[in-house]
């Protein structure tokens, strides 16, 4: 599929009842999964789905979760697995992408765990779909990797395995930081928790994403802004209150990959080095909190990888993809 292509479509477009044609064009589908109101009004999170050929009963599945003001876009990573053989699903969370709506406060909750409602909706779906037998790999990308090593946590037994690509499991700095920020984020939260906090997002890490300016691939702007959604204290100590559930230790029975660029460069200035390292999280502190997730953990650091493995050039992309290939076939998945 041309990354580069982005067919007219509209969340409207969408219902709960049947699948739709997606905004990523011939072979995605979506549809919109139903969710309690909240203090905003009407909320809903949106499951995409890529299938191989006659999918119907796939013995394998997997359901991808997004990182903070993102949007499931990869389609070269649904393409991976569906060339597998592996049915692929992706949500875009509540108040994300396609699934924001015009009255709601962007990428907000005060609660990892409200993704549970989410979570538990798509895989009724998968299961729905794919038979209560279905082996289901998750795999989240940045936020999206600590909500799913937090649910894999609350839920065992659910899925065989957890794929992390960059997975946001401590703040930058290490949990020095957390532990120095953390009072004055709570206190800002406790009395105003949708308060926004200055935004430091230089807009470098989408300069190396987007194809006008040297990247590869083509965003809708509405659900991947530059700079970044505002963050708000309420949705940050949420953050940070998984980051220490993560740092007392996780207990997951079920192998976890956990996949890291090489380097991180975090500069004021940009840099066109920034175009193969993590210029968004400290890699170094994640991988030594990501021996922390489950009993086995596999690390593999990437060289010139970004932060978002899969968009990264294509020799680094490449090379990730053959670890989750040889993570998979150890692991008896693929």
């Amino acid at each position: 599929m041309d990354p580069t292509a982005v067919p007219e479509w509209s969340a409207d477009a969408l219902t709960t009842a049947s699948w739709q044609p997606d905004v990523l064009g011939p072979g995605f589908e979506a549809r919109l999964l139903p969710l309690a109101d909240d203090d905003e009004g009407p909320v809903v999170a949106t499951l995409v789905r890529c299938l191989p050929p006659g999918a119907v009963g796939a013995a394998r599945v997997v359901l991808y979760v997004h990182g903070w003001s993102d949007y499931f876009f990869q389609t070269g990573l649904a393409e991976y697995f569906r060339d597998q053989g592996a049915a692929f699903y992706a949500l875009d969370l509540r108040k994300y992408g396609r699934s924001l709506r015009p009255h709601q406060t962007p990428g907000y909750v005060e609660d990892l765990r409200t993704y549970d409602e989410e979570i538990g909706a798509a895989l009724a779906r998968v299961r729905a779909e794919h038979g209560p037998h279905a082996r289901v790999l998750l795999m989240g990308h940045s936020t999206g990797g600590l909500v799913l090593s937090l649910w894999a946590e609350r839920n065992p037994g659910q899925a065989c395995g957890l794929v992390l690509n960059s997975p946001w499991l401590e703040l930058q700095g290490s949990s020095v930081m957390r532990h120095v920020s953390g009072p004055a984020i709570s206190r800002i939260a406790r009395f105003q928790p949708k308060a926004p906090l200055p935004n430091i997002d230089p807009g470098y890490y989408s300069r190396t994403i987007d194809v006008s300016t040297g990247g590869e691939w083509t965003v809708d702007a509405r659900w991947r802004p530059t700079p970044s959604f505002p963050v708000r204290a309420g949705w940050l100590r949420a953050v940070m209150v998984g980051h220490a559930t993560v740092a007392r230790g996780l207990t997951l029975d079920v192998p976890v990959l956990v996949a890291l660029s090489a380097r991180t460069l975090i500069s004021a200035r940009w840099h066109e080095d920034m175009r193969a390292a993590d210029i968004v999280l400290d890699t170094e502190v994640i991988a030594r909190r990501a021996v922390q997730v489950g009993h086995v953990t596999t690390i593999v650091r990437i060289p010139r990888g970004m932060h978002d493995l899969t968009l990264s050039e294509r020799p680094a992309r490449e090379r990730f993809y053959a670890e989750v290939t040889r993570w998979l076939v150890g692991y008896g998945w693929a």
